[in-house]
């Protein structure tokens, strides 16, 4: 009993859901119209937003989508239309899935897929929290700084030493040796000076708006509140991994919390996707564009299997 059990946990697999940065111009292209289901998803997104959804992920601009304002419910939007390509397909593992997470932005995805959030109200939501963010980063600005080779700890003390009487802190845990600090222009600049100076294998500046996770984005906080008081959630069916504490939650009350305070908190998806492992999980299937979660996965445990939709 105990091996079938263990094969068993083996087979099922989690459903994760990328975030901001993942967007592309042309990720939604033909295979949407192809699908009944993803082009009505985006019709109804546009209806929402006032602006033609699909335009934008397929033909852009760039600059356009790449806006925090634009760029998260094209996500949200995208990742969910691919859920409807791969669930029109005969055997697709949607069903076997019992346990999700989103990184950041992709945890509304994720409790969208668990039957947490209606498709609508996310999208509401994710449209308040991407504006909210993108008026944060105009109003103070600031930059992530992601920092290869140099552990948790380290970066921490290293935070502390540059940060001056700025804002940097720790604001992605990605995987081993991959681990995203934010705040000000110049605290990020010190922090790469120092970290190369402490043997780190390289510092990549992140293509961001703001200083996303840190205190900078308080005032989005109160915005995303007020829109999760009057938004309906629901006890999730299946498990979702909170970026905030890496573990999942049940409580309607505390998912709205949990996810407002993911706006200025670390994401702590290593930590995640190590609870999702000890689950027995050792399959995941990457729902949406790009390949980042993909990535990290092989940096955790590459003994776990990684599929995407489209792959």
């Amino acid at each position: 009993m105990g091996d079938a059990t263990n094969a068993s946990e083996a087979a099922t697999p989690a459903i994760v859901f990328p975030g901001q940065g993942a967007q592309s111009v042309g990720m939604a292209g033909d295979w949407v119209e192809a699908c009944p289901q993803a082009t009505e998803l985006f019709a109804r997104a546009s209806a929402i937003l006032g602006y033609d959804l699909f335009a934008v992920c397929r033909s852009g601009p760039s600059d356009r989508l790449n806006t925090t304002a634009i760029s998260q419910p094209a996500i949200l939007v995208t990742s969910l239309a691919a859920l409807e390509v791969l669930r029109s397909r005969g055997g697709h593992p949607l069903d076997a899935a019992r346990i999700t997470a989103g990184l950041s932005l992709g945890e509304y995805t994720a409790l969208v897929f668990a039957g947490a959030i209606g498709f609508d109200d996310a999208v509401r939501l994710v449209d308040v929290r991407g504006r909210a963010m993108q008026e944060c980063a105009e109003q103070r600005p600031g930059t992530m700084l992601a920092v290869l080779g140099v552990d948790r700890d380290k970066l921490v003390a290293l935070c502390d030493e540059c940060r001056g009487g700025d804002v940097l802190e720790v604001a992605n845990v990605l995987c081993p040796g991959n681990i995203v600090a934010s705040g000000s222009k110049d605290a990020c600049g010190r922090l790469e000076a120092a970290a190369m100076a402490a043997g780190a294998m390289k510092c990549v500046p992140l293509e961001v708006a703001g200083a996303f996770h840190t205190a900078l984005m308080q005032p989005a906080v109160e915005r995303l509140t007020a829109a999760l008081a009057a938004a309906e959630f629901r006890p999730p069916r299946i498990p979702v991994v909170s970026n905030v504490d890496a573990k999942p939650h049940t409580d309607p009350a505390e998912i709205k919390a949990l996810l407002a305070r993911q706006v200025v908190g670390v994401v702590e998806w290593n930590a995640s996707m190590a609870y999702i492992l000890s689950t027995g999980v050792r399959s995941i299937w990457e729902v949406g564009p790009g390949r980042v979660l993909r990535g990290l996965m092989k940096r955790i445990d590459r003994s776990v299997a990684c599929s995407g939709v489209f792959d």
